[in-house]
């Protein structure tokens, strides 16, 4: 899809009909200073580019709750344990901008360098999340949520919003994120919004793009599994129901499970016994070929 404006050449802020596109941080700074003077709330999405369905959804619901939408699109080196997995991450700007431009003619676009974003010195900080980041994803992706952590906590000063919008598809990196707001007292509402689903129930992500056509015909079964295995959690016990996943995807061919658990809602803790006071999720990953795709479900 092409975008349908001129471009003017005024780097690094490029000038197109529908949205400012920023590619420096002292530019952007300056826009949002000038914004908070004139008290607008500014709503933030974070995204690694891609777009779908559910990106628009989280931009949308910011433009519900905001004078000034910024979206910023920056694949982000320090949170991919895989070399590999960076690199194939798919980078699709051109056609970012031109879905941004069909909602709104006011969004800010930040669209850095990782220059620009780490300077010299493309490194994580360490975080203490309270221990949310050794649950589940933390077991398999060492590293991840210190990068995340890192990258998103300077996108927070560089922009300073007063709502950051996440999605729920990526369920313990939106409770890392409200426990990093909490601990270092930073003045922002994370926000967490519905899995956007296809039809077929496949949670909507940039990866799967690159699913081939076999695996994304078979991916589906991921979330008719979660939503079995919520039916089996009213009556059955949770460790009764991660054995049956289990065997679920034993049988599957094209799919590989790599972790099914229950876990409670706040602490991400793995749940071997049900209390009626608690909330509970299932938490699930799976390979479709080399395609990691990771889904979630509220149990009650």
């Amino acid at each position: 899809m092409q975008i349908s404006c001129k471009i003017l050449s005024l780097p690094p802020l490029i000038l197109l009909e529908a949205v400012k596109v920023f590619s420096e941080k002292k530019h952007i700074k300056a826009e949002i200073d000038a914004l908070k003077l004139n008290h607008k709330t500014i709503g933030y999405v974070a995204t690694m580019g891609a777009f779908h369905k559910g990106h628009l959804a989280l931009v949308e619901k910011a433009m519900d709750n905001n004078d000034v939408v910024v979206v910023s699109i920056f694949v982000n080196p320090t949170q991919f344990n895989n070399p590999d997995d960076l690199d194939k991450y798919p980078r699709t700007l051109e056609h970012d901008l031109a879905l941004l431009e069909t909602l709104s003619s006011e969004i800010l676009v930040y669209t850095p360098t990782v220059d620009d974003i780490y300077e010299d010195k493309t490194e994580s900080e360490h975080f203490d999340f309270d221990g949310l980041e050794y649950e589940m994803e933390g077991r398999f992706r060492n590293g991840h949520f210190d990068g995340v952590g890192t990258v998103v906590k300077r996108f927070f000063e560089i922009l300073k919003p007063d709502n950051a919008y996440f999605g729920e598809k990526d369920y313990q990196q939106l409770q890392i994120l409200k426990k990093m707001v909490e601990k270092h007292h930073i003045s922002v509402n994370v926000i967490g919004c519905k899995i956007y689903r296809e039809p077929n129930g496949l949670a909507m992500s940039s990866r799967n793009a690159r699913l081939k056509e076999t695996h994304l015909k078979a991916a589906p079964f991921i979330f008719k599994t979660l939503k079995a295995a919520k039916k089996r959690f009213a009556t059955k016990s949770a460790n009764s129901v991660m054995v049956w996943v289990e065997k679920q995807f034993a049988e599957q061919k094209l799919l590989k499970l790599e972790y099914f658990i229950i876990a409670d809602a706040n602490t991400l803790k793995v749940s071997t016994r049900k209390n009626k006071k608690r909330k509970y999720r299932a938490f699930i990953a799976v390979y479709a070929g080399d395609v990691r795709l990771i889904d979630n479900i509220a149990l009650n």
